[in-house]
């Protein structure tokens, strides 16, 4: 019955993950459309804040309520906010506000499906299935990433509007989600909704910091997060204990997804922005070379649960790790190759990628009880989303700075040398949690 659950489960997140790619793309062309190119950028800006918050908040939420009741919650929120875009701006006059609405409206639907695919699978399959389908879940995203950067020229032709109407077909696997997600989950204690709206409006602040970098919202954020710390030691019955954060193993497995996910947002920018000022390619033909990686990690992701299977989840990790930093160190050094090298290179690092996501995550949650692994469904998709968008916000900062131009281990100058270095400074997060595994991996794996 899990199995049966998971798999519509995966095709509404991959629908819904296709649509926010192809309003990725075409935010720029929506934003003239309405008449508000200034503001074009709150179409992703905004609804990724939400996916922040609602990552952890729908995996948590997994260990308290109905699992039933989370996917009619979502996949109504995920219609509503369909219909009403598609409604609000092909019928009626475009307005941004209807587009951010309805997209934070979707965006918030489509990821309890992402949840509870993954709370399911850590709580109701063997351990030999879950790597499987951590592996599918993976190359799932990874797949609806690479038609979303595939299709760009072809989103950019058709009305936006219909883009609205993608994820509508997921209603008619309702009745079989119905019929096979367990009616009950947890404890059946009541839902701390407390709790839950501190730590939600504290990760809303950091998230918003690292989109806009004003330094207040890191301040509230941190004095939110003191905040909470105090409440939950307070607390009654809080929806997570102080002996949840005691858990040294967690903490350190919670470590390595931090990071080996700091640079998974910084490579195709950076690939875009070598193609655009060196190879002197449009955003669309860079696409048609970055696009492979993303194949590539679909591939190795989908693989990842029988190799890791063969190999285990200690060689998965490290080599795992290895294929990233092979990918960005050759990345490094092939800025100047043209974009057949550096895409072999983006290739690599996103085998890496795809790989790497099965072992850690069953790594990180085989560190809690079976009761807590929601909150920590919640915990690893706040780690990986924080942790990417922090190196983006790096390394887009040393981009448009320009301050590593003036040497380069490669030889290059100028640009070219600044492009080479960021490579070089993103592995250097890869380095740090591949020493920080080795010394730990017997910790964290003592009570396996």
């Amino acid at each position: 019955m899990a199995v049966k659950a998971l798999i519509p489960l995966l095709i509404t997140f991959i629908l819904g993950t296709l649509c926010l790619q192809g309003f990725n793309l075409v935010f720029t062309q929506v934003g003239k459309d309405v008449g508000a190119p200034a503001q074009a950028s709150l179409i992703t800006a905004l609804p990724s804040i939400v996916l922040g918050i609602v990552c952890f908040i729908y995996g948590s939420l997994g260990d308290f309520v109905s699992l039933k009741k989370l996917v009619v919650v979502g996949i109504t929120l995920l219609l509503a906010g369909s219909i009403f875009g598609f409604v609000a701006n092909f019928f009626f006059t475009a307005n941004i506000w209807t587009v951010i609405v309805a997209r934070i409206i979707q965006t918030a639907g489509e990821q309890v499906a992402g949840s509870v695919y993954l709370v399911v699978a850590t709580k109701y399959l063997k351990n030999s299935l879950k790597v499987v389908f951590f592996g599918i879940f993976t190359a799932g995203y990874q797949v609806s990433a690479a038609i979303g950067v595939f299709a760009a020229g072809f989103l950019t032709s058709i009305h936006w509007q219909y883009l609205f109407l993608i994820p509508v077909v997921t209603v008619i696997f309702l009745p079989l989600l119905l019929h096979n997600l367990p009616n009950k989950s947890g404890t059946g204690e009541k839902v701390d909704a407390l709790g839950f709206a501190i730590f939600g409006l504290a990760t809303a602040f950091l998230t918003l910091f690292f989109s806009y970098t004003a330094w207040w919202m890191l301040l509230v954020s941190l004095v939110l997060y003191v905040i909470f710390a105090v409440y939950i030691h307070k607390a009654s019955n809080p929806f997570i204990t102080p002996a949840f954060f005691h858990n040294k193993r967690w903490i350190m497995a919670i470590s390595l997804i931090l990071l080996f996910y700091l640079p998974n947002y910084s490579f195709s920018p950076v690939f875009n922005a070598i193609g655009s000022e060196i190879y002197h390619l449009g955003t669309q033909t860079v696409s048609l070379y970055i696009v492979w990686a993303f194949i590539v990690a679909a591939i190795f992701g989908t693989c990842s649960g029988w190799i890791v299977d063969k190999i285990g989840r200690k060689a998965g990790i490290i080599c795992a790790a290895l294929l990233q930093l092979a990918g960005l160190i050759i990345a490094a050094f092939c800025v100047m190759s043209g974009p057949v090298a550096l895409a072999c290179a983006g290739c690599l690092y996103y085998a890496g990628v795809g790989l790497l996501y099965s072992p850690v995550v069953d790594t990180a949650l085989g560190t809690l009880s079976k009761d807590e692994s929601g909150r920590g469904v919640g915990m690893n998709d706040l780690a990986m989303n924080v942790s990417g968008s922090v190196g983006i916000a790096i390394i887009g900062g040393l981009m448009s700075s320009k301050s590593m131009t003036g040497f380069s281990l490669a030889g290059f100058t100028g640009s070219a040398a600044n492009y080479g270095n960021l490579f070089l400074v993103a592995s250097i997060a890869t380095i740090v949690g591949l020493v920080v595994y080795l010394i730990c991996n017997k910790k964290i794996y003592a009570d396996a």
